[in-house]
């Protein structure tokens, strides 16, 4: 990625619809609730999102989720993204999906995805998989990613996914508790955890952790700043500030929304660069000689 020409790098965007595979619509209620939470039925596809981002000079990380073992859909491919990446190398970067309920062939397919596809990361959204993180049935996958030192995103907190459906659509917001990562952040002091999203209603857990534990980082992605916990805007301005990043959640919030509410939510002006670009050119290593 060409940072320096870059005006910030969000590290939380979502490739939601494919142009390789056919759409799958098993499970289409859950879109249509996410529309009504989110007041947006907005999917664009990576070449439009590509464009997007390149137009306002920021560059991105894109991924989707693979959650075929509980939701049932068949998934967007990684390679999709991964060969996005691979011709758009300046803009974008890749991290990959994979469902934690594919153990041991999951960690054969990450290893695919780092070593033939450059995948630079990986994501997880523990209510949509169906699994708490410290969960070793995931364990075969996180070893794949400590060995090659590289981030994981897991959501946390509440989940606009399943909202308003009877049942919750069956989904487990508790399995977004930012404080089961903690067992992981342990296990696998080489991957660099992301915490995504300001972490309601345990906001105060994930600042605690990101506090306790050096190798944790929090997002800023899925909320306008404006609607920030206080907590989180004071643990940014100061003791976490080298470890605050900025992601939208894109295609849900779009960055110019986003970069705008930023400017008017609190945050110090010293600091500012760091949570839209420093920081992330640190954790993905991009001011690094190329291996």
């Amino acid at each position: 990625m060409d940072y320096r020409n870059l005006v910030a790098i969000d590290t939380h965007t979502h490739l939601e619809v494919s142009c390789r595979n056919p759409f799958d619509n098993y499970g289409e209620e859950y879109d249509r609730a996410a529309d009504k939470y989110f007041r947006s039925s907005r999917r664009p596809t990576m070449d439009e999102t590509i464009a997007y981002y390149r137009e306002k000079k920021i560059g991105f990380v894109n991924f989707t989720v693979d959650a075929e073992t509980q939701m049932g859909r068949r998934r967007i491919p990684n390679e999709e993204i991964a060969e996005a990446a691979l011709a758009n190398s300046d803009i974008m970067i890749a991290f990959g999906s994979i469902d934690p309920h594919k153990g041991k062939m999951g960690a054969r397919e990450a290893r695919k995805l780092i070593e033939e596809y450059g995948v630079k990361g990986f994501k997880f959204h523990p209510t949509v998989q169906g699994f708490e993180p410290q969960d070793r049935m995931a364990w075969p996958i996180y070893e794949v990613i400590n060995e090659y030192q590289l981030p994981a995103v897991f959501h946390s907190g509440h989940s606009g996914i399943g909202s308003g459906m009877r049942c919750g659509g069956g989904l487990r917001l508790q399995n977004s508790n930012p404080m089961l990562l903690e067992d992981v952040a342990i296990a696998f002091p080489d991957i660099q955890i992301i915490i995504a999203h300001p972490s309601w209603p345990w906001q105060d857990e994930a600042i605690s952790l990101a506090m306790h534990k050096p190798n944790i980082w929090i997002d800023l992605s899925g909320w306008s700043p404006k609607y920030f916990p206080p907590q989180l805007v004071q643990y940014a301005n100061t003791l976490l500030k080298d470890r605050i990043l900025f992601g939208s959640d894109y295609p849900l919030i779009t960055p110019d929304r986003w970069m705008k509410d930023f400017e008017e939510a609190g945050f110090k002006p010293e600091v500012k660069p760091g949570i839209l670009k420093d920081n992330a050119v640190r954790l993905l290593g991009l001011d690094q000689p190329a291996a």
